[in-house]
């Protein structure tokens, strides 16, 4: 086992940068999810660690080593894919068997290590099927089988799990999980998926056009993410964003949404009170607004009154698309409630806005002010 160092590492094609100026450690046996939207450069950083792309600038460490120039077969890592690249004419036993042929490792520790990987893995009664026999999920078990084999000092996951339906990716995360949990090994995992990053990161970092926007756990991601790009990008449904301006009333500091004044955290005010008259983003999640007559705490400047545009039931809770009475389309965002809430198309709704929830974000820098 082994921890990963980024060192001020870029990738350039061109005239272009896929990677720029990234710095980041991943402590042994740490579960690590790079996430972005595609073309972010996160399968390009993993595939400068694999020794798949030459990098432009930096150093990479595998432990203590500089794995810079050593050949991605010597580098003691595991890969795999989106696409399973099972040989479709080799059986289970011989897909997870080959790469420790090639390497002529004894028969005996061969069989040892192949049955080990399949126990863990829970497809021992698989050994003898072809690939073509297998489901899409026994597959992929077959492809991290065919990783775990090699008992490298790192996993590398680039989209695993892409290829999967639904309720197959759900299980297969939990299995993932467990397995990273048995192995006690380091792994860094790509996706675009937000959710796959949330359950299963230990910690995540988000790229955005190859830049680091933020390192850190998923629940201080969640809580306190660092600029916009962050906050918009995790949470399902995104965070509702405002054009707002810091004022101040009554001997308190507000954001003032065209007509709308609403409260902010009183101990983010010390924060706000030095951009006074500036232009902000005002951010709030779905699930931080609530309907009036069922919120707990009622804060008479945060109460907005909204039309009921679209009702999204998703059995134990409710997405309303709504309107503010007397802004415009720009103004609109949605609510995340309980089941309880009520509301059809063209209600008239009161809702709260839970200020120890609501973020602000500086509108030049889209750095978080707080």
């Amino acid at each position: 086992m082994a921890s990963v160092t980024y060192d001020h590492v870029s990738k350039r094609y061109g005239d272009g940068e896929a990677i720029s100026d990234l710095s980041l450690e991943v402590p042994d046996k740490e579960f690590l999810v790079l996430v972005g939207p595609s073309g972010c450069g996160k399968s390009t950083a993993l595939r400068m660690l694999a020794g798949l792309e030459r990098i432009t600038q930096g150093t990479i460490y595998i432990g203590d080593r500089v794995v810079n120039d050593v050949a991605a077969k010597d580098r003691d890592i595991a890969m795999v894919f989106q696409s399973y690249a099972l040989y479709p004419h080799m059986s289970v036993y011989e897909n997870l068997a080959f790469g420790l042929s090639l390497r002529k490792l004894p028969k005996v520790e061969i069989q040892e290590r192949v049955s080990e990987a399949a126990r863990i893995l829970e497809i021992e009664q698989l050994l003898d099927r072809k690939p073509r026999a297998l489901s899409g999920g026994q597959r992929q078990r077959v492809a991290l089988g065919r990783a775990i084999v090699r008992e490298p000092a790192c996993f590398l996951m680039d989209e695993p799990l892409s290829n999967l339906d639904a309720k197959l990716r759900v299980q297969m995360r939990a299995e993932l999980i467990r397995l990273h949990e048995r192995l006690e090994t380091t792994i860094i995992y790509v996706t675009h998926d937000q959710v796959e990053a949330m359950t299963m990161g230990e910690r995540i970092a988000v790229l955005n056009a190859g830049v680091l926007q933020q390192l850190d756990t998923p629940r201080v991601l969640y809580n306190e993410p660092k600029n916009l790009f962050v906050a918009g990008f995790i949470g399902s449904p995104a965070m509702n964003f405002f054009d707002a301006e810091v004022v101040q009333a009554e001997g308190r500091v507000h954001c003032r949404i065209h007509g709308l004044m609403l409260g902010v955290d009183p101990a983010k005010e010390q924060a706000l009170g030095k951009h006074i008259g500036r232009k902000v983003v005002y951010g709030i999640r779905p699930e931080h607004i609530a309907d009036r007559r069922l919120a707990q705490a009622e804060g008479a400047q945060n109460v907005v009154r909204s039309r009921v545009d679209v009702v999204e039931h998703l059995g134990n809770e409710i997405l309303l698309y709504l309107m503010p009475t007397g802004q415009s389309e720009r103004s609109a965002f949605i609510a995340r409630m309980s089941a309880e809430a009520e509301g059809r198309p063209g209600d008239e709704l009161e809702v709260v806005f839970d200020a120890a929830r609501a973020h602000v974000f500086d509108q030049e820098t889209g750095d978080a002010i707080t």
